[in-house]
């Protein structure tokens, strides 16, 4: 018996199927901490009007202080399993490999949602 693994991006916010090429990963931080959402391309536009006010009026960091850089310099002592990080992360739509080192980005996700 053959088996067909079919990986899906979904936009995270209203649950519309993304066909390949369309909609983009956003990246953004708040409060320290480090996000990624998937979105169809006007809900990314949406998010980028919600922020621009904001945008304009604040000041922006060197990108050696940011959040996700501080947590890519930070060493992850005695967790040797990430097999359940794996797990939520094919169920989130990230792909990632069966063996080997985990993306910070992923593990950043993992630990924000859990």
């Amino acid at each position: 018996m053959a088996r067909k693994i079919v990986h899906q991006l979904v936009d995270d916010l209203d649950g519309t199927v993304l066909e390949p090429g369309e909609g983009e990963t956003v990246l953004f931080s708040l409060d320290g901490k480090s996000y990624e959402i998937d979105l169809t391309a006007d809900n990314a536009q949406a998010l980028r009007d919600a922020f621009a006010n904001y945008i304009s009026a604040a000041r922006r960091m060197s990108s050696g202080s940011s959040a996700s850089a501080s947590a890519r310099g930070r060493r992850r002592t005695g967790q040797t399993d990430y097999g359940p990080v794996r797990e939520w992360a094919k169920k989130n739509g990230f792909t990632v490999s069966e063996r080997g080192r985990v993306p910070a980005a992923i593990i950043e996700a993992y630990e924000a949602a859990n």
